[in-house]
């Protein structure tokens, strides 16, 4: 049975998704989500510092972009672990109303507050989870030590936003293959080739 608290926040978080895609981030406020969720000003910010916070905490909870979500299991190559990083992205993503998101993007340059918390939270999802895969990769020796992981995060969200929300090309696996052997393993290996799955191990469907 999934606790009372649990329940509690989910329809919050619930709220604060319906009220954000109604009259956007300027218009939200702790006052009328509560409303919507049926629950007391008091029980947000006990919870939430601000709007911001609630706010970055509803998307995060509606794209299963939670604590640790988008770290992948070790495959055993880079490939394979960019591979499985990049389709979680690409899900949360998907998962995400493409109007909502981009009304996001567009108040983080009207608030501080909220582009901070977007930055704290969200990027450094990502950054977690690509740090966790470039970490692996230094210690089987397949990159150098010193790989700028900031850049990867950079520039695989950029790619990913880019053919969702701009050009409208297909956001699919054999892109996210394309990116991950025409760009990702070049740039974070030097243009040596990634190595394979160990020896003795078949490579699986996850590896592809």
């Amino acid at each position: 049975m999934t606790p009372r608290g649990d329940v509690r926040t989910e329809a919050i978080l619930a709220a604060a998704l319906q009220v954000l895609a109604e009259v956007g981030y300027d218009r939200l406020t702790m006052e009328a989500v509560a409303a919507r969720a049926q629950a007391s000003k008091a029980t947000l910010y006990r919870r939430w510092p601000g709007k911001a916070e609630l706010v970055v905490s509803a998307v995060r909870a509606h794209g299963g972009d939670g604590d640790g979500a988008l770290v992948p299991r070790e495959t055993g190559e880079l490939r394979g672990d960019l591979v499985a990083v990049l389709e979680r992205m690409r899900a949360n993503l998907e998962a995400q109303d493409a109007a909502l998101l981009l009304g996001l993007v567009a108040a983080m340059h009207r608030d501080p507050v909220l582009a901070e918390t977007v930055r704290d939270r969200l990027v450094a999802d990502k950054g977690a989870a690509f740090g966790t895969v470039v970490e692996r990769a230094v210690r089987r020796g397949d990159v150098a030590a010193d790989v700028d992981t900031a850049l990867f995060v950079e520039l695989s969200s950029a790619m990913l936003f880019s053919r969702l929300f701009v050009t409208g090309e297909p956001l699919d696996a054999a892109f996210v293959r394309h990116l991950v052997d025409a760009v990702l393993i070049p740039l974070l290996t030097g243009g040596r080739p990634a190595a394979g799955p160990p020896a003795g191990r078949p490579t699986t469907q996850g590896d592809l």
